[in-house]
């Protein structure tokens, strides 16, 4: 049967039948279905090839840019940020450098345990907190800013998939807390947050510059593509303090406020001549270098940001301003009565009776009643003239952050008791800074210059506020105050001749005095009398011990620190004086 079927077929063959035409190959399916199919396989082509044409013939630049942005990156190349240093040279913060340790989460994660157990301690933090940071969804996290060099040399050669640095600088401070209220310092971001690192933050900083490289999945440099632009480090910035006046300023003023049981103190020196900041401390202080337990408290810089009665510090201005004028004169007699000098409902005190005394002695003595009868015969608008000019209220130019500007009301609001009350520096607040740049006026012949924190080449033009023998006049009064009748003996200085004035105020907090009462003893001096040199300026604040006034706290302190201060800068010895004379008796001055 299969032998006959062959043959047939054969025989089919052989007849002329085409094989096509075999019914088992018929196709059942119309014509046209293959001819659709067809042209959509055509028009696919068609559409790929012109896709292909914009892509490679029109979009060329869309994709390039594209395709960088996955494997080009631009690095930041840091500028080094410019030294700060003092007058002389000494180095007062640099920058060093240092890496930043950053992270691809998803590839340290694969890291062996011990390996992260490794780079948690080197990086001082518990394996925990690593973990943490690690435990993140984004492709990049910094683990740690300002790594040493050494320790980031030992992350390298821990070799984890994932972990790279970033080169950075660190700023480092020499003198640490003697010398932060006038240097500052800054965030890991290289930016000045205080005192002259932020106030001279443009021009420390320079410019950054930066390259484009080629970086692998890994975020490894596999090629360096070139510079954009070259970084340009920071300029270097030479500040008119002097770190051995700082250094006796600083060491003076915290052992008076360990010995008086103070809240604070602060104190400055100007250079007469120029106007330059010698020196300026505040305690408590703080060290630059390990802010990690920084407080509000530390971080304040009194001389700057603190304003206070000055108490009788101000009488000179109320006495000068007579005295320019021509209402008294030195021997002028004042009857200040039993001590006590009635104004409307009011009553001014004096420590003691000192009945009938000179213009002089109204300085020695601290008499606020003499002050204020030679206050009440001026007119208040002189008075408030004076202040300002000397700069009392009005906003400080010293290139400094954070200077406020103090408080002196509108004169056509004073009433004669609040005339006669300022006139000894009650109702009046004022900063310690301010308050050292006005007695420039009577070291300088009658004349105030600006302040400066940074060395000065020459000497700036002053500004006339009283007559050079006006001055004179108020030097020989101020040196009465540290003679042994006056009210701050404690403030002499053996070999040389002193003049200054001593203030006690009352404490004011929320608008009010403070109850119970609380004190701001304060000082300021001139030193040496027969060619002043230095203004020095000491504020005591909340003394807490039997003396609290500036005669007994603030006094001594300057008396101190002019000392040393002299000695270091080979100021000759302008009197035969080697002896110091303090009285018992010696007290209270007005407030």
């Amino acid at each position: 049967m299969i032998r006959g079927g062959a043959s047939g077929s054969r025989v089919a063959a052989s007849k002329g039948v085409p094989f096509s035409k075999n019914p088992v190959l018929a196709v059942s399916l119309p014509v046209w279905r293959s001819r659709v199919v067809l042209f959509v396989l055509f028009a696919a082509f068609v559409l790929l090839a012109g896709r292909a044409l914009w892509l490679q013939g029109v979009s060329t630049q869309f994709l390039q840019k594209q395709g960088a942005i996955r494997y080009e990156r631009t690095l930041e190349l840091p500028a080094t940020r410019g030294k700060i240093t003092d007058r002389n040279g000494q180095v007062l913060a640099s920058s060093m450098p240092v890496k930043a340790i950053w992270a691809i989460p998803e590839d340290v994660l694969l890291a062996p345990p011990a390996k992260i157990r490794a780079l948690s301690v080197l990086l001082d933090m518990s394996e925990a907190d690593l973990r943490h940071k690690l435990d993140s969804d984004r492709s990049f996290v910094y683990l740690k800013r300002q790594v040493e060099m050494d320790t980031a040399d030992k992350i390298a050669k821990l070799n984890i998939n994932g972990i790279d640095a970033r080169k950075e600088y660190k700023r480092f401070y020499p003198q640490g807390e003697v010398m932060t209220h006038v240097v500052g310092f800054t965030n890991v971001e290289d930016v000045g947050q205080e005192s002259m690192e932020l106030a001279q933050q443009k021009s420390l900083v320079g410019s950054v510059g930066s390259r484009r490289v080629i970086k692998d999945r890994l975020g490894h440099i596999v090629e360096d593509v070139g510079s954009i632009h070259e970084p340009h480090d920071g300029k270097d910035l030479v500040l008119s303090v002097d770190s051995k006046i700082q250094y006796i300023a600083y060491t003076q003023l915290k052992e008076a406020v360990e010995k008086f049981k103070a809240k604070a103190g602060a104190a400055v020196v100007l250079d007469i001549r120029t106007g330059e900041v010698l020196a300026l401390a505040n305690y408590p202080s703080y060290d630059p270098n390990d802010r990690r337990k920084l407080t509000g408290q530390q971080l304040r810089n009194r001389v700057m940001t603190d304003t206070f009665e000055p108490g009788s510090t101000l009488k000179p201005f109320t006495v000068a301003l007579a005295l320019d004028t021509g209402r008294v004169t030195p021997t002028t007699r004042i009857d200040t009565g039993n001590g006590h000098f009635t104004i409307a409902d009011r009553t001014i005190s004096d420590t003691s009776a000192h009945g009938v005394i000179s213009v002089a002695e109204v300085i020695e003595h601290s008499s606020n009643i003499g002050t204020s009868k030679i206050a009440l015969g001026m007119p208040a608008q002189e008075m408030w003239e004076m202040f300002t000019k000397v700069g009392f209220g009005q906003q400080p130019k010293f290139g400094f952050p954070g200077a406020v500007a103090g408080r002196v009301r509108p004169y056509k609001s004073w009433r004669p008791i609040e005339q006669a009350t300022m006139s000894y520096g009650n109702g009046i607040s004022v900063s310690l800074i301010q308050l050292a740049r006005a007695y420039t006026m009577f070291a300088r012949n009658g004349d105030i210059i600006p302040l400066s924190f940074q060395k000065l080449s020459e000497a700036p033009q002053g500004q006339q506020i009283i007559k050079a023998k006006t001055a004179q006049q108020m030097r020989d009064m101020l040196e009465l105050v540290v003679s042994p009748q006056g009210t701050a003996p404690q403030a002499q200085v053996a070999g040389y001749r002193v003049g200054g004035k001593t203030g006690t105020a009352y404490k004011v907090e929320n608008g009010k005095y403070a109850m119970p009462r609380k004190y701001v003893a304060d000082f300021v001096g001139i030193v040496p009398m027969s060619a002043p040199r230095f203004v020095i300026a000491v504020m005591i604040d909340e003394p807490t011990t039997a003396a609290h006034f500036g005669g007994q706290v603030a006094a001594p302190t300057f008396a101190a620190l002019a000392a040393n201060a002299l000695r270091a800068m080979n100021v000759p010895p302008d009197s035969s004086i080697t002896q110091i004379i303090v009285p018992t008796s010696a007290g209270p001055e007005g407030m």
